[in-house]
């Protein structure tokens, strides 16, 4: 049975990705820092869930600290490498800069280094819709190019591609970046929109709706972005036999290397995103309405033909449906 390295395994996507995998039989290695940029005790009940399955080693570890991720891949051998730990919100990256360089480029980097000695088969990283940046054509192509980032977060995921395609052409690292849209469910992020609305509105207290709510997102359900996952890090990355040096595609390479979006394809205001939360909590919602935020981007559309055509796979879970199943779990975890 091979045995796969999920990081960020306390966080969100990776939580729910690392149980898929346990209940599959897999043996999952898990490894977080478990740092209090949210709630620590929410990392720990998800923790707590993996910690039943016999199949699941836990390793707190931060990916900055090189020793510990070359130690970690001296003692396994991994089949799969998805790496999903990383210093999220594009916010906070206005105001702690350093956590971002020191997570997301330095940690990667470790990453990259320890999945090319070990001469890792796979290595499958998060990357965001937010690498798109300043870009008004819709939807968002991987074939576009993504040269305008308007936050540091946006560019060190955009710096994760490239530091990942120099490894598939120098090592022959098959990689794979995936391009996250507004990601929510059960278990999900306190910083992300959704926690933050319904937590408000359960308080009775008014809720910040930046753009006056005119903004819009390509909300994806988290149970689709753990299948996206899944298949695409069981596709291994190989060159692209058409990739055209004199009209490069971003996307693919003559080095094993792949981008793709997971998306919902189908973008939602945020006001019909709110009006959704008031119907499933039957309450109506208090609006403080703010102008867009620094580093925010008007809207988000996933072009999620690539995916599709390589994995046979389209999210398709509808906001009432994931808004619902996000909120019975926030009444029963907060006994609500």
């Amino acid at each position: 049975m091979s045995t796969h390295l999920v990081t960020g395994t306390a966080g969100f996507i990776g939580f729910h990705l690392a149980k898929r995998l346990l209940d599959r039989g897999v043996d999952v290695v898990g490894l977080d820092n478990l740092n209090d940029y949210y709630s620590v005790d929410l990392k720990h009940d998800r923790l707590a869930q993996l910690h039943d399955y016999d199949n699941f080693t836990f390793v707190e570890a931060d990916l900055a600290d090189a020793q510990r991720i070359e130690t970690l891949f001296r003692t396994h051998d991994f089949e799969r490498v998805i790496n999903l730990a990383a210093q999220a919100g594009v916010r906070y990256s206005l105001t702690n800069p350093s956590a971002y360089v020191q997570s997301n480029l330095v940690g990667f980097l470790n990453i990259l280094e320890a999945c090319r000695h070990a001469k890792t088969p796979h290595l499958t990283y998060a990357s965001s819709s937010s690498v798109y940046g300043g870009g008004t054509q819709m939807p968002f192509s991987t074939s576009a190019r993504v040269d305008h980032p308007l936050s540091l977060y946006a560019a060190t995921k955009k710096s994760n591609e490239l530091m990942a395609h120099a490894y598939s052409h120098l090592y022959a690292l098959p990689t794979t970046g995936l391009r996250f849209f507004t990601v929510y469910g059960p278990w999900g992020r306190p910083d992300m929109a959704l926690f933050l609305f319904t937590k408000a509105i359960l308080e009775g207290r008014p809720i910040d709706v930046f753009n006056e709510g005119k903004m819009r997102r390509d909300f994806t359900y988290i149970d689709d972005i753990v299948e996206g996952v899944d298949r695409t890090s069981q596709q291994i990355a190989a060159p692209d036999p058409t990739w055209n040096s004199d009209d490069p595609n971003p996307s693919t390479s003559s080095a094993p290397f792949r981008i793709y979006n997971i998306g919902n394809n189908e973008p939602v205001e945020l006001n019909r995103f709110i009006e959704v939360i008031e119907r499933a909590l039957g309450i109506q919602a208090q609006k403080n309405l703010l102008p867009m935020q620094p580093g925010d981007v008007p809207a988000t559309y996933a072009d999620i033909d690539a995916l599709e055509a390589a994995v046979g796979f389209r999210p398709s879970t509808s906001i009432e449906a994931g808004v619902e199943r996000f909120i019975r779990w926030y009444r029963d975890y907060y006994q609500v």
